[in-house]
């Protein structure tokens, strides 16, 4: 059986990549729920909810590539960090 994951599992590992925590969340679209959802995020079709959640300096999201699910983040405000590419390679 293809392993599951969590919209917060994967968010777990975007926030302490940007040096954040969920301490630092302001807003979300997601419900605890939501959040908690076990889904497969391998290639296929999607099949975590589409979310957005807003710290104070990122705002993260989901992204998808041939079906499989990631998180990405862009900085809330205009800053010097270099943009790139959102999705596949």
């Amino acid at each position: 059986m293809a392993e599951t994951t969590t919209w917060r599992k994967l968010l777990d590992t975007a926030l302490i990549a940007e040096g954040e925590s969920w301490g630092d969340v302001v807003a979300n679209t997601l419900t605890d729920e939501e959040l908690d959802v076990q889904f497969y995020d391998g290639y296929g079709a999607p099949e975590g909810t589409p979310f957005f959640m807003w710290t104070a300096n990122r705002v993260y999201f989901a992204v998808c590539y041939d079906g499989a699910e990631s998180v990405a983040s862009v900085p809330r405000n205009p800053c010097d960090e270099p943009p790139s590419h959102v999705g596949g390679w």
